[in-house]
């Protein structure tokens, strides 16, 4: 069938999300799936679910972007911001590198970084980032199979 001359081929369907709330994650997911797939509550579960499964040792490390509280010497302001923090291990034990800590907080062995983890998650707006190497990567093992 020949379109008329002159006129403009109809454009592709395109599914977009536009931002709501702070679900960028979710939009960004659900636009290259070009499909609604993902809630807010399907993702946080995700999340959730994984940390059992990470395998720590192939980990290289973690950063976490956390909501911060702003505050001007006391007093505490209405305000969120976001702040990223790093944890790794180091002889066999997890730390917490936050940069605005004194010093690296010790978190412990797998169970201390797990329990750190799913205390950041269980406040919310939480992203966490596996920082692995490229072998690691490529063969997916990053996550237990059992």
């Amino acid at each position: 069938m020949s379109q008329a001359p002159g006129a403009q081929p109809s454009p592709p369907s395109v599914y977009h999300e536009r931002q709501r709330l702070e679900l960028c994650a979710v939009h960004a997911l659900n636009n290259v799936l070009q499909q609604q797939l993902f809630s807010q509550e399907a993702a946080d579960e995700i999340c959730k679910r994984p940390l059992s499964q990470l395998a720590l040792p192939q980990v290289l490390g973690l950063i976490l972007n956390l909501p911060s509280p702003v505050s001007l010497g006391l007093l505490s302001l209405p305000l969120r911001r976001r702040h990223w923090v790093a944890l790794r291990q180091v002889d066999g034990v997890y730390y917490n590198l936050d940069s605005k800590l004194r010093a690296p907080e010790a978190l412990g062995d797998e169970d201390g970084v797990r329990a750190f983890l799913a205390a950041a998650l269980a406040q919310g707006l939480c992203e966490v980032l596996l920082v692995v190497t490229k072998e690691v990567e490529e063969k997916g093992c990053w996550l237990r199979t059992d």
